[in-house]
């Protein structure tokens, strides 16, 4: 069955970095379509970024210059990187993928930034 499992969350302060990654089982990863998204306490999930599978990617302007998505077709494998964190960059982050029409999410991964 398909299972998306993010990592790599954690407390980091503002101005700080954090990498995400998404790992993905159960579907042909390197023809996905893989994205990332955010929900913070109190508000709807957002996008945040979009990886195609021949690499061509899209942020919300929110993270844009801020976030880079990439992927490893390798490995199954989407990363997120996070730079120049805000408090308001503080969320649960989830990977996401749609398969026939129909939506995959991880569990998600914490992300606190301090101020």
């Amino acid at each position: 069955q398909v299972q998306l499992v993010e990592s790599g969350g954690g407390l980091v302060q503002a101005g700080g970095s954090l990498r995400l990654s998404c790992t993905a089982s159960g579907i042909i990863f390197r023809m996905s379509v893989m994205g990332w998204y955010r929900q913070a306490p109190g508000k709807q999930r957002e996008w945040v970024a979009t990886i195609a599978s021949v690499g061509v990617a899209g942020y919300a302007d929110s993270v844009k210059g801020r976030f880079t998505i990439s992927r490893d077709n390798a490995k199954n494998m989407v990363y997120l990187q996070m730079n120049s964190l805000k408090s308001e960059d503080t969320a649960v982050y989830y990977c996401k993928t749609i398969i026939g029409g129909r939506e995959y999410w991880g569990q998600g991964t914490q992300v606190t930034v301090s101020s």
